[in-house]
């Protein structure tokens, strides 16, 4: 028997580049509307801030941003 798991796009706000700033990553897919942020492959904590770490459990809303809207990790 195979498993799979399937991942997200989403963002995360970063907090040490002003009010308004966020990078794209991916989380798995975990349920009950849960995800799991992973980090992207260029991430390194003493450069990014992120408000949400890699590894934390998610979900995910609708965030309204100047080009359109994107789904946005927040806390569960």
């Amino acid at each position: 028997m195979t498993f799979s798991r399937s991942f997200i796009e989403l963002h995360v706000r970063l907090l040490s580049n002003g009010p308004e700033v966020f990078r794209p990553t991916r989380a798995l897919k975990l349920g009950g509307g849960l995800f799991k942020l992973v980090a992207s492959p260029d991430y390194h904590s003493r450069d990014e801030i992120w408000e949400l770490l890699p590894g934390a459990t998610v979900r995910v809303e609708l965030h309204r941003g100047a080009k359109g809207d994107f789904p946005l990790a927040v806390r569960p």
